[in-house]
């Protein structure tokens, strides 16, 4: 990655050269806490709406050396985000070019080991060594509630440039009516364990209502507190973008049952259609049309959204899938290939089943990008509906939780005639 210069930092160290260093600097510091940071600048010569943001960090003795990471360094090496200190000061800082469409996350760590994060075998460890930028006052929390009070409540920073998508469905509605969220713990005899599952009904539920469509979402606390899965419903449903649904959101438990579970697991497939749905079906007034079923996730959750759909087309007729992980095939049990479940698409009849798939451009280009549009080719040769977005953000759900909304649109769409 090229390195960028900041027309302001340029002007900085040339005054700081002049002579006065101590008081220029001094003055840096007071128009930084004014305000604010990042700073962002326009590209000088360039017809261009891309945007210089310099991230500065305020050091001290201590600071050996300082790292950003997050969506902002759009997966660049380590080494590439190393910020640059000037002049033996407090002062360190890193420039980078980003669209103007640009929403993302960033934090850092000083004084870090520097050990390259494929090779990081405690990252949750090193995790909580790393903090949001102090002069920047927005900031994105993962909480995910209180069911697991050992858990690290990790801030990160926001970046929001000007043209940045809106996510106007995001935030409560005084007027709008609130649906309902019911928790439940669900038995899996398939898979062995048990979890919680969160159902949410739209305001104004009724069984004298057409039977509804279903929404099933993995990772159930992520999508009911870092993206505000009953709010979005509310709203959108208030405006009429979308018909009400019923929201199934089933817990995930842990990383390492998560990691085991989503992957294109047989097993976990069966769960979902022989014991959860059902148990859905009996319990809530729902359809039990495939074309008014979307399985939907990220990461993981929009992989395995996809897999259960090709394994039960006549359950999940549609698919959201918000940065899946297609990259994923060499831990396959018996068949290991990169993007195994792309080849299986390519191998099987075409099924009734649409698509909305997501990727963020500041993700990992070979992991994530590359191989989300290799998915979208191989479904579109082979006929399917796909509605494909790209948008200027990481893996994160800063950003997922803004285009929940456009899949939900996208897939309902032919739904509103009957609703």
């Amino acid at each position: 990655m090229p390195e960028y210069r900041s027309p302001r930092m340029e002007r900085l160290m040339r005054e700081m050269g002049a002579g006065r260093s101590e008081e220029v600097l001094a003055e840096f510091w007071q128009e930084i806490a004014e305000q604010g940071a990042p700073i962002v600048e326009s590209i000088i010569d360039e017809e261009t709406r891309d945007r210089l943001v310099t991230v500065v960090w305020h050091g001290g003795p201590e600071t050996r050396n300082v790292v950003v990471f997050g969506g902002l360094t759009a997966n660049t090496p380590l080494k590439e985000n190393l910020m640059i200190n000037v002049l033996e000061t407090d002062l360190w800082y890193r420039t980078y070019r980003l669209a103007s469409t640009a929403h993302t996350s960033y934090y850092f760590a000083q004084n870090d080991s520097l050990v390259p994060l494929k090779e990081e075998k405690d990252m949750q460890a090193r995790m909580r060594t790393c903090q949001p930028d102090p002069l920047n006052p927005r900031q994105f929390v993962y909480a995910v509630g209180d069911e697991k009070p050992d858990d690290f409540i990790w801030t990160v920073s926001v970046l929001e440039l000007a043209d940045a998508h809106e996510q106007p469905w995001i935030t409560r509605r005084e007027e709008v009516p609130e649906g309902r969220v019911e928790q439940h713990t669900f038995e899996s005899a398939i898979l062995k364990n048990s979890r919680r599952v969160w159902i949410y009904t739209p305001a104004g539920y009724s069984k004298e209502h057409e039977p509804y469509g279903i929404l099933l979402l993995f990772d159930g606390p992520a999508y009911l507190h870092l993206v505000p899965t009953p709010t979005i419903i509310d709203n959108l449903v208030s405006e009429g973008k979308i018909p009400p649904l019923v929201v199934v959101l089933a817990d995930s438990l842990d990383q390492e049952t998560r990691g085991r579970e989503l992957p294109c697991n047989p097993e976990h497939a069966s769960y979902l259609i022989q014991e959860l749905l059902p148990w859905v079906r009996e319990h809530y007034h729902v359809s039990r049309e495939p074309a008014r079923c979307i399985v939907a996730g990220s990461s993981y959750g929009g992989l395995a959204a996809a897999y259960t759909a090709l394994q039960a087309p006549e359950v999940f007729g549609n698919v959201l899938s918000q940065s899946g992980s297609y990259w994923w095939g060499k831990d396959h049990p018996s068949e290991p290939q990169p993007e195994w479940l792309a080849r299986q698409y390519v191998l099987k009849d075409k099924q009734a089943i649409r698509f909305y798939l997501e990727v963020g451009l500041l993700e990992s280009l070979a992991d994530m990008v590359t191989t989300n549009r290799h998915m979208r080719n191989v479904l579109e040769a082979k006929g399917y509906h796909v509605d494909y977005s790209e948008f200027q953000g990481g893996h994160d759900y800063l950003c997922w939780r803004g285009s929940l909304s456009d899949g939900l649109i996208s897939l309902t769409a032919d739904w509103q005639v009957d609703s």
